[in-house]
């Protein structure tokens, strides 16, 4: 008798401990999926940042760049971003700092003789042209 009531106080504190609060984020990731609309910027589960353009239920048009957009499913959204000049709700403890230049590359982990990728489309001197 004492054996079951063991093994039934063990799946009561497993419940608690580990399935009750994935399912909670499971929920939290389900609303915040489901409340990104027209004009969100988001971030793709395969880490691509972009802003919905088109929503149609759960298909979603996903403008990557100027004149670039993706068809996707609302299940590829990650994260909803803030808007910009708003930070975000929580900050997690020991994030990274984020490199703001790319004159800080040797800083921000590229190797020596590596050439740095530039978002502006600026090309490092002596590097080849790309098509």
């Amino acid at each position: 008798m004492q054996f079951v009531i063991v093994m039934v106080l063990m799946l009561v504190v497993m419940y608690v401990l580990m399935i009750r609060p994935q399912r909670q984020r499971q929920a939290q990731q389900q609303t915040l999926i489901d409340s990104a609309g027209v004009g969100d910027d988001i971030l793709t589960t395969g880490g691509i940042y972009g802003t919905i353009r088109q929503s149609d239920g759960d298909d979603i048009v996903v403008e990557l760049a100027e004149g670039l957009s993706v068809h996707m499913t609302r299940r590829a959204i990650a994260a909803v971003l803030p808007p910009e000049g708003e930070e975000p709700a929580e900050e997690v403890e020991g994030e990274a700092e984020e490199v703001d230049d790319v004159d800080d590359a040797d800083e921000a982990g590229v190797a020596h003789g590596e050439d740095a990728v530039r978002s502006d489309g600026a090309e490092e001197a002596g590097a080849a042209p790309r098509l």
